[in-house]
């Protein structure tokens, strides 16, 4: 009987949350979302993020209220330190969280992303107004999100304060002539992500800052990422080298993995490693990129390991 009148209480509110999103009058979302248009709910007080990743971060950021987001795949310490303090709901696993969950919590908007959460996508918008983003350059949708939470201001600060800080990497930068690779070591194989048009936000970053990627990571297309093996890594042949040692979710075998890679005498001939410019970073940022706080710390590394090298 409690199963039966569960079910039929959970009906009637999504039958009311799908009326309430139909009837929407607000400003309208056109671009780069899944399913458009998207009708912005005024002030939403109650979020639920999908996407763990950069989403949460930025949202954590502009300090909007997010009361649920999955809490798997989060690898930054203060990011989590943030969800388990403001007592997130934690929604399980972020291809298939629990829209149950997110049902009984009554939110008023769900937040999530366009390539992930799309075939989930008419279930949530039943529970809430529910906007699914596409791909895009990170400083765009940092502005995005600010307009669905309304926290414009607070985006508008957080960016002036960015392009003022890359701005003056990228004037210091132009009297480098070094050539710069990255490499994310990960079990059994390397990714490489490029910079070009679609780049992911730390790469994206590092053209910002006037960084000088090899040929072989440049690209005029909309790859993102490039997986050479052994033989093809001779290509990452820049004077500087970033690599990430990301084993999976759980880092306690990073160390292990960057050990077994390192040693290879094939490692052991990239330019870079001869000359004593290989540098691990931190794969918070370079992974798990969330925001304004993740690009400051890639310039950092900009300024640290390529502005200081003679």
């Amino acid at each position: 009987m409690f199963v039966l009148r569960f079910y039929l209480c959970l009906f009637a509110f999504l039958l009311t949350g799908s009326l309430a999103q139909a009837a929407c009058t607000g400003k309208a979302l056109t671009e780069e979302i899944y399913n458009p248009p998207f009708c912005i709910p005024e002030a939403p007080k109650r979020i639920v993020t999908l996407d763990p990743l950069i989403t949460l971060g930025m949202l954590i950021e502009l300090d909007a209220p997010v009361i649920a987001t999955p809490y798997m795949a989060i690898t930054e310490d203060a990011v989590l330190e943030v969800v388990k303090a403001q007592k997130m709901v934690d929604l399980g696993n972020p291809k298939e969280p629990s829209l149950e969950r997110v049902a009984a919590l009554k939110p008023d908007l769900i937040i999530g992303s366009a390539e992930v959460h799309s075939r989930i996508y008419e279930q949530a918008a039943k529970i809430a107004p529910t906007v699914l983003f596409k791909h895009m350059d990170w400083k765009v949708y940092l502005e995005r999100l600010s307009e669905v939470t309304g926290r414009e201001g607070v985006a508008k600060n957080a960016l002036d304060a960015y392009n003022r800080r890359v701005a003056s990497v990228r004037e210091r930068m132009k009297d480098k002539k070094l050539t710069v690779s990255s490499v994310r070591l990960a079990p059994d194989r390397f990714v490489v992500f490029v910079d070009g048009p679609k780049a992911y936000a730390p790469f994206a970053i590092l053209h910002e800052a006037g960084v000088k990627r090899t040929a072989y990571e440049t690209v005029t297309d909309d790859t993102i990422v490039k997986r050479p093996d052994w033989e093809e890594l001779a290509n990452l042949d820049g004077d500087v080298l970033f690599y990430v040692s990301a084993s999976g979710f759980d880092s306690g075998p990073d160390d292990a993995l960057e050990k077994q890679v390192t040693e290879n005498p094939l490692w052991q001939l990239l330019p870079a490693v001869q000359a004593g410019r290989a540098y691990r970073v931190d794969r918070g940022p370079w992974q798990s990129f969330h925001g304004i706080s993740s690009a400051n710390r890639i310039l950092d590394d900009v300024e640290r390991f390529i502005l200081a090298t003679p």
